[in-house]
Parts: C-alpha cells; structure tokens; sequence
C-alpha cells in the first residue's frame, strides 16, 4: 500500500525543553567565575601570594565545570534537529551533569589530600590576606548561586503529574548549582577556620574544615553521579510508578497482558517506552497508546500486539 501522505504518522524526536535562561545565566557564572580566577592568578603572581594563587587554580575547576554545563546546553540545542539522534539530544545534558560530578569529585578529593597533608605537616598561614581571600570567593559565589538560583529549583510546566513520581530538575544546571554552593560552603568553613587561628590559635581548625568541606562536596558528587548515572544507563528511576500506571492502563480490559516492558528517560521528565502485549481479541496499536495519553511525561510509546490462541482460557496470561 502506498500513503501519499504519511504525515499523520511521523513525529519529531525534539524531546528537550526549553533551557535557553539556564544556559544563559551559566555563560554569566562562567565569565564572572573566570574573571575572578584570573584576577586571582594575576594578583597572586604579583603580589607573591600563594593564598591567591591557589585559590585561582581551584577556581579554574569550577571554570571547567561551568563550561561543560554550557557546552552541553549547546550541543543539545544545535543537534536537536538531528535525526541521528534517534531519541532526541536530552541525555547531552546529563552527560554534562556526570562529568561535572566527576570534577567536583576530583576537587573534594584533592581537598581532603592537601587537608591531610596540612594536618601532618602544619604550615604558617597568613591570616589576613587569606581571610581576604576566601571572602572574596565567597562573594562571587554567593552572586552565582542567585544568578543560578531560580533555573536550579526547576519551574518547569512538564514535570510528572500523578502520584508517586518526584519532579526531575535539569540536572546539568544542577551541577552547575552544586559547584557554586560547595564553593560557597568551603570559603564559609576556610572563613571559620580562618578567624578561629587568628584569634583563638587555633590552627588545626583549617586543616579540620577543610576535610569537613572535601567530605560535604564528595557526599553532594556521590548524589550527582547517582541520578545521572540513572538515566545514562537506562535505568527506571527509583521511585517511579510509571511500570506500574502503563500496566494498569493496558492491562485494565482483563484480555491484554504485557509480556515485555522498557522504559528509559529522553530527557527531563520526558520519558519513551516499548510495549509488547498479547492478547485473545488484541487491539490495535493506537487504542493502547491512547489509555496512556494522560501520561503527558511518556512522549514515545511503541506498541507491539500480538494475537495469544484460545486454549479454553478466559486471560491472555495463559497461553
């Protein structure tokens, strides 16, 4: 049979939402957070301060993170179109998300190496310019955090509508969102630290906060790594009801049976399926699909019906 016009049966492959204002305002943390880096540098060369200096190194790793984040909001956006990309561009995002875990993992490992190194082989400090130091970070990254702040919590309009599911944030923004607050919370701890040595001697107190931050980053890495990881492999979330909701939907006539079920997300709360069903009397592909349109977050759903003989059964489960 030839259709003139088979239109009706093709849909775009687009899954992605719109994340232009989030990856508008990572490209304005990375060039903040990469203007103070080489202030710092610049500075710390200048003025031999080694406090400056390496604090402008462990900005650059924020630097990296910041630009993976951005990097992968534009491949996802330039490949949208691409129809090689069977189910859409969506997973650049979390890819970006796990290889922003990957660094902020590296940097709480490095942390928690030279605290230990502090520990063991205590060094003078130089109080004022370090204090001077970690204030400044921590005013840039209080101004990151804000600019961050409203993409983080995610205000998008396409998150699971029924029960059980939890709203999926746009995790390569998160990851962005993390380093900024882990940042902010290691030149909160150094802060601390800082002013307990230079006003109660008690030195061991910067080594001590920063294993403390190093533990909180690797703790919020671990987390990140997790849900990515999730969806990179495939992996039904945990906590999702959806096997549960597309069953019942199928299901519910008491003639068709699913016998091979695959779910995976595509993109943030976008999610696509394969659903193979036997049935008695089965019905045709689109009358399944629609019992699960009121699933909005399932955008991909493939059907496969298939006819179980009658052996003197009155369900499809016993052929």
């Amino acid at each position: 049979m030839h259709l003139t016009d088979p239109s009706r049966w093709k849909h775009g492959h687009d899954f992605t939402a719109d994340f232009s204002a989030a990856e508008k305002n990572t490209r304005r943390v990375l060039i903040l957070t990469a203007a103070m880096m080489l202030a710092e540098i610049i500075f710390g060369l200048k003025f031999h301060s080694m406090a400056l200096f390496a604090d402008g190194l462990h900005m650059g790793t924020h630097v990296a993170a910041f630009l993976i984040t951005v990097l992968a909001y534009f491949f996802s956006r330039r490949h949208a179109a691409d129809a090689s990309f069977s189910f859409g561009t969506g997973k650049f995002g979390m890819l970006g998300a796990f290889t922003s875990a990957i660094v902020l993992g590296g940097v709480g490992l490095v942390m928690a190496g030279e605290s230990i190194s502090r520990l063991i082989h205590p060094l003078a400090i130089q109080f004022n310019q370090a204090i001077v130091v970690a204030c400044l970070g921590l005013a840039v990254n209080v101004v990151s955090a804000l600019i961050l702040k409203d993409g983080h919590h995610g205000h998008h309009h396409d998150r699971h509508r029924h029960e059980g599911h939890e709203p999926s944030h746009d995790l390569n923004l998160r990851a962005a969102y993390v380093h900024v607050v882990a940042d902010a919370i290691t030149s909160l701890l150094a802060i601390a630290a800082l002013l307990s040595g230079k006003f109660f001697g008690w030195y061991g107190m910067d080594a001590i906060m920063g294993l403390a931050g190093s533990a909180i980053i690797g703790q919020w890495a671990y987390s990140l790594v997790r849900q990515t990881t999730v969806i990179l492999l495939d992996r039904i979330p945990d906590g999702s009801d959806l096997p549960v909701v597309i069953r019942e939907g199928i299901e519910n006539d008491g003639d068709s049976l699913i016998t091979d079920l695959h779910i995976w997300q595509v993109g943030v709360n976008k999610f696509a399926a394969i659903v193979k069903v036997i049935a008695h009397h089965p019905k045709a592909p689109d009358q399944y699909r629609q019992a699960l349109k009121i699933h909005e977050e399932l955008v991909h759903v493939t059907i496969e019906a298939q006819i179980c003989p009658q052996h003197g059964h009155s369900r499809a489960g016993a052929c």
